[in-house]
């Protein structure tokens, strides 16, 4: 089982990892020598590919064929599609049967999606590289990689996709020429606006970017490199205040997620997701469909918990108090005992003085119902709003005491800049980041990662 809240990621000082077989240079805190070169990453995931591919039981793809065994000692190839195996059958059918066939699947999609990325065969191909390029850069040992790693930064490096594209080679010609002028600056002011970075990180991006080439000038791809360590910087602030950096659900204890965020921005789906990625990880998992003024939330939260094989405590009455479902979930958590309660919020932002009070009687039953409880407040923020969705995080930031933010539809968008305006501006730390609608798509943060498939080409 892979424990997806303790992966080991970004390495630091004072916690010791097992270094890669060939020597990587960390890029975040010095720029790639001489000696680190393609071919010593190459060998690398190689290594990596080989040892994925001996922990994988035959009955993972009996049906396979020798055109889809890709050798990792020959070069990558692009990942073939595999095609569905009910093509055929759909062909036999009578048209009003397809119909029904088609109606069933439109309410499974979520779970259909996931189950397809999960029996994929694993491909050495360009992205298999890349992602183990990137953990091979944050200390990790070739035979510590996971299947699951791989696959979610290949997801990560597509969904951002939009954000990337024609943003590197811009940066690289501009930061590229020494000392920044005043054209310049424009330029990458203009870059990072575009991205929806926000006007307080961009500010602060270019001074200390401008200061290092002051100093001494970088080629292109040194100040590239010192480029990403000023974002992870900003993206890793906020994380010196809180007491879980790695936010991870504690055994032998209640946690408790409140989640919130106004209606469309992926709330109940996060909800669904972070239930499936508990589930998967070890830890039993409960929801409560707090959010009882939506008329759908409610059927919504319970279809995801029949995905996800995962109890819902709801009320069957309309317009119900969200405190006492709250308290009903709870007690399940208590007597099942629990690790993780997942609790859907109202997103109301019509009447601000209702939600503050709503969200403060939900607070005041947790303390009294589960004192010792480990409290989460996190909100759910939709990319592709970009400086707009900012300004709706700030009323929640005042509502609902948050200690952190999920990033959704990063794949829908352009704007992939707002995850630094989030840490700049909110000073939140991003807690989890979708890029995609499978229930797979939806994975722990990590600054490294996030801005190695935002600035790598």
């Amino acid at each position: 089982m892979f424990n997806w809240f303790r992966r080991k990621v970004n390495k630091t000082d004072s916690e010791p990892v097992s270094e890669p077989t060939e020597q990587v240079t960390t890029p975040e805190t010095e720029t790639p020598s001489q000696e680190t070169t393609s071919d010593d990453y190459l060998s690398w995931a190689k290594n990596a590919y080989k040892n994925i591919q001996q922990r994988q039981t035959p009955s993972t793809s009996p049906t396979e064929t020798p055109e889809k065994e890709v050798s990792p000692d020959s070069e990558p190839l692009p990942q073939q599609e595999s095609q569905s195996p009910a093509t055929e059958a759909k062909e036999e059918t009578p048209a009003w049967m397809q119909k029904s066939d088609r109606l069933e699947a439109l309410k499974e999609t979520a779970l259909e999606t996931a189950t397809v990325e999960e029996t994929a065969p694993l491909t050495f191909d360009e992205e298999f590289v890349w992602s183990a390029k990137v953990l091979a850069a944050q200390g990790r040992a070739p035979d510590d990689i996971s299947e699951e790693e791989i696959n979610w930064l290949k997801r990560l490096r597509q969904g951002l996709g939009k954000s990337r594209r024609g943003l590197v080679n811009q940066l690289k010609s501009i930061v590229g020429q020494g000392p920044l002028n005043e054209d310049a600056v424009m330029e990458i002011e203009a870059l990072l606006l575009q991205a929806d970075t926000g006007i307080e990180a961009t500010d602060q991006i270019i001074s200390t970017l401008q200061n290092k080439l002051l100093e001494e000038a970088l080629p292109s791809e040194q100040a590239l490199e010192y480029l990403k360590s000023i974002l992870r910087e900003i993206l890793d602030r906020p994380l010196q205040k809180v007491v879980n950096p790695g936010f991870a659900p504690e055994k032998g204890v209640l946690n408790i997620w409140l989640l919130t965020g106004v209606n469309g921005a992926g709330k109940t789906t996060t909800i669904g997701k972070l239930a499936h990625l508990a589930q998967q990880s070890g830890y039993d998992c409960i929801i409560a469909a707090a959010d009882t003024f939506r008329a759908a939330a409610v059927e919504q939260v319970k279809v995801w918990g029949e995905r996800t094989n995962t109890p819902v405590i709801a009320n069957p009455g309309k317009n119900t108090d969200p405190a006492a479902v709250v308290f009903d979930g709870i007690s399940a958590a208590q007597a099942r005992e629990a690790d993780l309660l997942l609790v859907d919020t109202a997103g109301r932002l019509q009447n601000k003085k209702n939600l503050m009070a709503e969200l403060a009687k939900i607070r005041r039953i947790i303390d009294k119902k589960a004192a010792n409880a480990q409290i989460e407040s996190l909100l759910v923020l939709d990319a592709t709003l970009g400086q707009n969705g900012l300004r709706q995080a700030a009323v929640f930031s005042e509502a609902a005491n948050l200690s952190g933010v999920v990033l959704t539809k990063l794949d829908g968008t352009a704007k992939g800049g707002v995850a630094l305006a989030v840490a700049q501006q909110l000073d939140l730390p991003i807690r989890f980041i979708g890029v995609g609608e499978g229930i797979e798509d939806l994975r722990p943060f990590s600054s490294y990662e996030f801005v190695e498939a935002l600035l790598n080409e």
